[in-house]
């Protein structure tokens, strides 16, 4: 398969990251010790495009599948002549030994019931479309005691499931022992803490190999010896559970090592020849990030894996002896290998099988051995450190997922995230890492008994209900989106995925937000009218001279030096535009105009004239809440704010006093910027709207004939988008809550002047079936008119999508009275404060916006990110601003949606912490790269490209109210210019033609 074709700027992105990672090195012949480098190694990455998603496909051949084991799914524990089984015999004990979840209520004794429901799984796998089935054989269902003889009817169940995947073409990966050690021989001999049972073992694999071995290439001895060792026979946490201390846990880890060696050579020397297959063990591990990085918490790290992984990847990878770190901290609680036995171990892998996963990587971890550093879910790094430490081998991966909860059904949107990022790590440990990973498998197939969590989680890709009789499984989301990713073999790019070229139209506004501009009213000049003497003899010191004065002079806005600052800044923006809030509680203390702060009222002129100088439009919002009583006067916020309908005819008279004593120089309105639904009670939100209303129609009918301006109301509009994308009841949440959060008052304005009808029909079920009391109040038919169409434009701002699913899953991330639970794709970029980076919700809610309110002209009025103050993380907000730039010029290319202005949020790190372009540090500003590279898509309009056609706009002339007399008596200038200009040619003439008379006379 041909690899797909890249455009340029994606392929430029790519090959920026693998010249980074060329530079940083790709791991060369490892070792022991060598895995160290990860930590510093993926410290140093290019930011953030290494942490960006990786549109691209696996290598051809790569194997996709999905697993099980024998106790968590088959069931039939009486069936058949088996015989029980440690986890039998644990999951009926009275007690759970302390620490460990109860098992359930049956264990694993039914279970998913796959022993009788054999072609029902297959049945899935078919669906999927998997190239491989990883599964455990059940020694007791084998061999009832452990030894000789063997269970005909065991023999007969896997040589079906064989035949079946053979007829299927799916390829098996059998596990040989999967936690389920014959209670027989723990009775008989202890165990794994015996001697004995390596050899045990290797005549269980014997009889496998003679058995299966013409229809298996790929063979695992056992899955995960960490957690039989450890927990089976050090804590006791888990079957046998034998409470044996450390030095009872690593000898079992010792004859396990020795079984396993045992069992590769049995193959290798026996049946490699005919059957041609591969042998491994299953080996787990969790990842670890240092505290701090330092040479000695990366050095904790190399222990941790060392003392989870290393325990037995590096016998067998490496020497045949365990990790020098291990045998200097543990002395003698560790057992020694002789010679002839670390040369038997040694070399005995055909591959790297490796587990990784919430509930065996993580949640079985004991804390000691993570040496005081924090755990991580990172794949792609541990893939590196694999490959760094043990030489470079063949990786397969033959467990892998998350998990969600035991009451989530078929919409399991958490699960599909979390694979989601696994199988993109593994995707970038290939190509970018050049990591050996040649196949990839689910963990599992179908739900099933959890071990240690009993069936309070669930890990299956198809849902099963336990308390049913038949089993039935039943797909979930995460079926549709992994046979997806192996249907494309991957993540290939799209080509709504990448970036376009082109150019926006012209007169598009080009702006910068600052919700508050900094006011500093203190005069540049000295003003005081008194008169001083100088004592140039004592004092040396001005002496004020009483009841003496001189005329004063009326204030001027170069007396404001915080102005002049501004609007340089301002300039080296190339802005056109800059949005900024007026403070209603400043200008009216009072909340009516018995009290008005003409100094204030006077700096905002000022402000608005000088940006108009400079050819830089003001865009004015009457309002925005803040905190401190919601940006309102004292007395109105003290009296019900919103609640109160006075406040309604309170900020009409304030509207009027700002339009009568700003209007001639601002031309843009926003009567309220970014109302917090959140925060609104419906009673408040129904007064808002009423008093946006009135401010409009005042505007219209009493000052935009003489101002011509324009207002409207802007709305946080946030993209929210269903969790898990084929299920229906995802995309009725997504919609319930884009109503709820930006249709409650954009639709009366922009729509048909009342409320959603989703928000009344969901208001009358819940207040109906949950007693709730949340009541929606009536616009009468007058309202309705007077607020439908109240808007010249739809002014909106964006700063990130949300995922909502309709499965609770997460109590703390759950809205009940919505009923929605938040999701979070953790393969997204994110921001320091953790608010998602998700460029294509921009272009998903302007296209909204147009679906439902029409060709309505769209300003984005506010688009920012937040960053660490450090200068070099200043890259995820140029990346911030490009990919939304680009997704709007996508919206008015491609969508046709009428998009006429775009505002980055926000002018500077002063008044917006971590938000600004320009850093404020010590008195002084700064300008980050994010502002130079704003700078140049507002140079070049956009992003042109070779084949983007010139645009030719005509020059603006900037709006200025005293040029406005001018303007209106065009007439009466040219006639007075008429008559200036004869009065100067009659003069001339006079002068000229009196000197000639003189010379005449002379």
């Amino acid at each position: 398969r041909e690899p797909p074709s890249r455009s340029p700027a994606g392929s430029m992105a790519l090959a920026a990251v693998l010249l980074s990672l060329l530079l940083l090195g790709r791991p060369g012949l490892g070792g022991p010790g060598q895995g160290a480098g990860t930590w510093s190694r993926f410290s140093r990455l290019p930011y953030p495009q290494d942490q960006l998603f990786l549109h691209d496909t696996f290598p051809d051949g790569f194997l996709w599948g999905a697993g099980s084991a024998a106790y968590q799914t088959e069931g039939g524990w009486r069936q058949g002549g088996k015989g029980a089984s440690v986890w039998d015999t644990f999951a009926h004990r009275p007690a759970t030994p302390p620490g460990a979840a109860p098992p359930g209520p049956v264990g694993g004794d039914v279970a998913s019931d796959s022993y009788n429901n054999l072609f029902r799984d297959v049945e899935g796998l078919r669906r999927l479309g998997v190239s491989h089935y990883r599964f455990s054989l059940s020694w007791a269902r084998l061999l009832p005691n452990g030894t000789a003889p063997p269970n005909p009817a065991g023999l007969a169940h896997y040589g079906r499931l064989l035949a079946r995947l053979r007829e299927l073409g799916v390829e098996p990966v059998v596990t040989l022992y999967h936690w389920d050690l014959p209670q027989a021989l723990q009775d008989a001999f202890g165990g794994w803490a015996s001697p004995v049972l390596p050899q045990l073992f290797r005549d269980y694999a014997e009889l496998c190999f003679r058995h299966f071995g013409g229809q298996v290439r790929y063979w695992l001895t056992m899955d995960n010896p960490y957690v039989v060792a450890w927990h089976g026979y050090g804590t006791g946490r888990l079957p046998p559970g034998v409470r044996g201390g450390p030095r009872l846990g690593y000898l079992a880890a010792h004859h396990l090592l020795q079984a396993h060696a045992k069992v590769w050579h049995l193959y290798n020397d026996h049946f490699r020849p005919a059957q041609r297959g591969k042998v491994s063990i299953a080996l787990s591990s969790h990842w670890i990030k240092p505290q701090r990085m330092t040479e000695k918490d990366i050095k904790e790290c190399q222990k941790s894996l060392d003392f989870v992984l290393g325990w037995f990847a590096k016998p067998i990878f490496i020497d045949g002896d365990y990790p020098e770190s291990m045998r200097s901290n543990l002395s003698s609680l560790l057992p020694e290998f002789s010679e002839a036995e670390k040369k038997y171990i040694k070399g005995t892998a055909d591959f790297f099988a490796l587990s990784f996963g919430a509930t065996l990587s993580f949640q079985l971890l004991d804390s000691h051995m993570k040496f005081q550093q924090l755990e991580s879910i990172s794949l792609r790094q541990l893939l590196y450190w694999i490959n760094s430490e043990y030489n470079n081998p063949q990786i397969f991966i033959v467990e892998n997922s998350w998990f969600v909860s035991g009451t989530t059904k078929r919409d399991d949107a958490k699960y599909i995230y979390y694979l989601k990022k696994f199988i993109m790590e593994t995707l970038k440990a290939i190509r970018y890492d050049g990591v050996n990973v040649f196949g990839y498998t689910v963990w599992s197939l179908l739900d099933g008994f959890e071990w240690h969590r009993g069936y309070s989680i669930r890990r299956g890709l198809f849902y099963v209900d336990f308390q049913s009789h038949d089993k039935k499984l039943m797909p979930k989301s995460s079926v549709l989106f992994y046979e997806k990713v192996i249907e494309k073999n991957g993540f290939p790019p799209l080509p709504e995925n990448q970036p376009i070229e082109g150019i926006f139209p012209c007169g598009f506004a080009w702006g910068v937000v600052d919700n508050y501009i900094q006011v500093d009213t203190t005069p540049a000049q000295f003003l005081d009218s008194s008169v001083y003497v100088w004592d140039v003899h004592q004092t040396k010191k001005l002496i004020k001279v009483d009841g003496v004065y001189a005329s004063k002079r009326k204030h001027h806005c170069v007396d404001f030096a915080a102005i002049r600052l501004q609007i340089s800044l301002l300039q080296e923006m190339h802005v056109t535009h800059f949005h900024f809030s007026l403070k209603w509680s400043l200008i009216l203390p009072l909340g009516n105009l018995s009290l008005i702060n003409h100094t204030l009222v006077h700096y905002y002129q000022c402000f608005a004239s000088e940006l108009l100088r400079v050819n830089i439009t003001p865009v004015v919002a009457l309002w925005q809440p803040m905190v401190e009583n919601q940006e309102l006067p004292v007395s109105l916020a003290k009296y019900g704010a919103w609640e109160n309908t006075e406040t309604v005819q309170a900020f009409v008279e304030y509207a009027r006093f700002c339009f009568t004593s700003l209007g001639d120089h601002v031309k843009f309105w926003i009567t309220m910027n970014e109302p917090s639904v959140k925060n609104l009670t419906y009673t408040a939100g129904h007064n808002l709207l009423k008093a946006h209303a009135k401010v409009w129609h005042l505007y219209d009918k009493e000052f935009r004939r003489s101002q011509k301006g324009k207002i409207s109301i802007a709305l946080q509009a946030d993209w929210v988008e269903p969790a898990c994308p084929f299920s229906r009841n995802d995309q009725e949440v997504a919609d319930r809550i884009l109503e709820f959060d930006i249709g409650w008052l954009a639709e009366p304005i922009f729509g048909n002047g009342d409320y959603p009808e989703v928000m009344r029909a969901w208001l009358h079920r819940i207040n109906s079936v949950d007693l709730y009391n949340f009541h929606l109040p009536y616009f009468s038919e007058q309202e309705k008119k007077l607020i439908q169409g109240s808007f010249d434009f739809f002014a909106l701002s964006h700063y990130t999508t949300t995922l909502v699913g309709s499965e609770k899953e997460d109590a703390v991330k759950y809205d009940h009275y919505l009923e929605v639970q938040m999701i979070n794709d953790i393969t997204w970029l994110h921001s320091p404060s953790r608010v998602a980076v998700v460029p294509w919700g921009l272009r998903k809610l302007l296209k909204w916006v147009k679906s439902k309110y029409g060709d309505v002209p769209v300003y984005v009025m506010a688009n920012g990110i937040d960053d660490d103050q450090n200068m070099v993380h200043d890259k995820l907000r140029v990346y911030y601003i490009q990919n939304y730039i680009n997704e709007a010029l996508k919206a008015y290319t491609l969508d046709n949606v009428n998009l006429q202005g775009y505002f980055v949020y926000s002018f500077n790190d002063k008044t917006a912490p971590k938000y600004g372009l320009y850093s404020y540090v010590a008195n002084q500003y700064e300008p980050k790269p994010s502002l130079k590279h704003y700078r140049e898509i507002i140079d070049n309009n956009g992003f042109p490209g070779p084949e983007t056609p010139e645009l030719l706009c005509p020059e603006e002339v900037a709006s200025c109210p005293e040029c406005h007399f001018f303007r209106t008596r065009k007439s009466l200038l040219a006639f007075i210019s008429f008559i200036f200009v004869a009065f100067i040619v009659t003069i001339f003439f006079i002068t000229y033609y009196s000197k000639r008379v003189e010379r005449r006379y002379k």
